[in-house]
């Protein structure tokens, strides 16, 4: 339980010295922070926060978003409160195709080069490495499942990322092994052992079945899904990761529940489901 991590936005009304209370108070020893939430609180005081808490940053969510104007500006930005927060790893939700905004309708304009795409990732993420390594900070790409693919990550698959990330130290770029995203893969199981010391970062949810209609919110809390979690998880520790376990869900009626309650619940489901039993 002492690498169980809880994501901000599973407790999504929580403020940030409400989430590091609940930490507190129900023995959770990592948070995976948000950057619009730690804006709102102040950097500053987010770090001292934490400190005196005595709790590690699992995460810092998110950079990316590379088809955006001002995205090299907005990531530097990402990266200097990763520094300043002493977060495990940055993590990076590439953005979409050009043009396709989430949530909105592609317009006729749009672009609709994938290839296009994912080179301007491979080229965005050549650029904030430098920096990135000046910080000390470690980037982790996040494939997203496909279903996003149009609007929030060109990247799809495991093998994508790490494919991504291999011109690159794995100490500077790794990656996001998320169960929502990459249950489904036929090839998970030996993409997760290529990763190896890449695995930057483990969070866990389970899959909606069926999708609501906002497949935003499709993750649900661990046993309310589909996901056999034990063998990911077993999978990620044989690939020698160490790190925190972190619980991340969009899912309104999580958002809407005693946030109290869904820690107490998210403690038990970790415990039965996510960690291998004897």
């Amino acid at each position: 339980m002492n690498r169980l991590s809880l994501n901000q936005w599973t407790t999504r009304r929580w403020s940030v010295p409400e989430a590091v209370e609940g930490c507190r108070k129900h023995g959770i020893e990592a948070i995976g922070l948000w950057r619009e939430p730690v804006a709102e609180y102040g950097l500053a005081e987010t770090v001292r926060l934490v400190q005196d808490a005595g709790l590690r940053v699992s995460s810092l969510c998110r950079g990316g978003f590379f088809t955006g104007g001002t995205w090299l500006r907005d990531n530097r930005a990402a990266i200097d409160e990763a520094a300043e927060l002493g977060a495990a790893c940055l993590v990076l939700v590439v953005g979409g195709l050009p043009g396709v905004v989430p949530g909105e309708p592609p317009g006729l304009r749009t672009s609709r080069d994938l290839a296009a795409a994912r080179t301007h990732v491979a080229e965005a993420l050549e650029s904030l490495v430098p920096y990135a390594e000046e910080r000390g900070v470690r980037l982790a790409l996040e494939p997203l499942h496909p279903m996003y693919c149009a609007d929030r990550a060109v990247l799809s698959t495991l093998k994508q990322a790490l494919d991504l990330a291999e011109p690159y130290p794995a100490e500077r770029v790794g990656v996001v092994v998320d169960t929502f995203h990459v249950w489904w893969d036929p090839e998970v199981f030996d993409q997760i052992a290529r990763a190896g010391d890449r695995i930057a970062s483990y969070q866990v949810c389970d899959q909606l079945t069926p999708l609501p209609a906002d497949v935003l919110l499709a993750r649900a809390m661990m046993g309310d899904g589909v996901i056999d979690f034990a063998p990911l998880t077993a999978a990620v520790a044989a690939a020698g990761y160490t790190g925190d376990i972190e619980v991340e869900i969009f899912n309104a009626d999580v958002w809407a529940a005693d946030p109290d309650g869904v820690v107490e619940t998210m403690k038990r489901r970790y415990s039965e489901l996510v960690l291998p039993q004897d």
